[in-house]
């Protein structure tokens, strides 16, 4: 038997002939012995190799005892420092109440495409959106692709599995005269410059509860997205990457979205002397009374208070964004512009969501055509 360093192991021949090597894993506080067998030395040391890199990354090692679950919570442990805290939480629930549940006793070597997609089929007579199983074929994916990486499985057998077909929600877009009088009944609003930004540029409304005044210069017109701002399980409220790279942006201003600002910074600044030492120094631009983090629930509350009085049928927030893109593409500004004041990650993106706009200015496109080459 040929000696290695102390805890790389051993690799010696067996009295039948084939290679073996034996290492140490420490599982659970716990010391164990695991043996490797082959028909070469070679191949024997290569095994060795990978497994203690395995057992120097944290990875359980697959000797055919590992469970579906239990390589989920490995994998959700090591996967936290590489994502959001949001990214993570909504990884966590999909594994906890849906992928677990019903596969989690299955060794991870069982698993095979039927059992995914028998899973998608419970889901979905469950009651559950196709929207919601999607993201979890996403989070699962996204687990055995890990679990393939550090050779597990043989394979990704998520990857064989069709998600089903995502449904789109209707969307919503004002007019640009419901938009006119959506600003107007806005006007003596506390948030009127919230929705005239969101209005006129389209961001996100994690992203407006983000902004800070140091990412705002109203006399050149322009706004930075540095951040948005979500609930999370551990850290509570607060501000975190945005959506994508790209979402990470600047935009320019509307003449009346900066005239907006400058209304509510006066008003903002009158909140403070009101507050006095209440005042929570964070710089927002769209904050409550008192400086702090505004609540959706009071944009929310407000959004619907704008909308009755402007006589527009219920409509969500974002659609607000959708207006923006909505009227932007409709008066003829170039897709790839539109993509990077929304943020999209492509141009595609909003050449798909917005097709019904881009319809209609193919029609003009051909119109334009039309009387170039005939001199009307």
């Amino acid at each position: 038997m040929t000696k290695r360093g102390n805890g790389e192991g051993t690799i010696g021949r067996r009295a039948d002939g084939r290679w073996e090597a034996r290492y140490v894993w420490y599982e659970a506080g716990r010391r164990r012995r695991r043996v490797i067998y082959g028909q070469t030395r070679e191949g024997v040391a290569r095994r060795l190799r990978d497994a203690l890199k395995q057992r120097e990354d944290g990875v359980v090692p697959a000797d055919g005892r590992l469970t579906l679950a239990d390589f989920l919570k490995v994998w959700l442990d090591g996967a936290r420092p590489a994502l959001s805290a949001r990214s993570w939480e909504r990884y966590e629930e999909h594994v906890r109440l849906y992928i677990a549940p019903s596969l989690g006793r299955l060794k991870l070597t069982e698993v095979t495409p039927a059992h995914v997609q028998r899973l998608y089929g419970e889901l979905l007579k469950r009651g559950l959106s196709p929207s919601t199983v999607r993201r979890t074929h996403a989070a699962f994916h996204r687990a055995l692709g890990q679990a393939f990486r550090w050779r597990l499985v043989p394979s990704n057998v998520v990857g064989l599995v069709d998600p089903p077909r995502a449904v789109r929600r209707e969307m919503r877009a004002l007019t640009a005269d419901e938009a006119r009088r959506l600003l107007a009944a806005a006007a003596n609003d506390r948030l009127e410059a919230l929705f005239t930004v969101a209005v006129t540029a389209g961001l996100r409304l994690g992203e407006l509860l983000a902004l800070t005044w140091a990412d705002v210069d109203l006399d050149r017109g322009w706004l930075r997205v540095t951040g948005s701002l979500g609930r999370t399980k551990g850290a509570g409220v607060a501000v975190t990457a945005p959506k994508t790279a790209r979402s990470r942006r600047r935009v320019e201003l509307t003449a009346t979205a900066v005239e907006a600002l400058r209304r509510h910074r006066a008003r903002q600044l009158e909140e403070r002397l009101a507050a006095g030492r209440m005042w929570r120094e964070l710089d927002l631009v769209f904050a409550n009374r008192v400086g702090g983090y505004l609540l959706v629930n009071e944009v929310y509350e407000a959004h619907r208070r704008i909308l009755g009085a402007a006589e527009i049928p219920r409509m969500r927030f974002h659609d607000l964004r959708h207006t923006a893109a909505t009227l932007m593409l409709g008066r003829g500004i170039h897709p790839k512009i539109a993509s990077e004041m929304l943020g999209h990650s492509t141009v595609a993106i909003t050449l798909d969501l917005y097709s019904h706009v881009t319809e209609t200015m193919q029609r003009e496109a051909v119109k334009a055509m039309d009387a170039l080459l005939t001199g009307d």
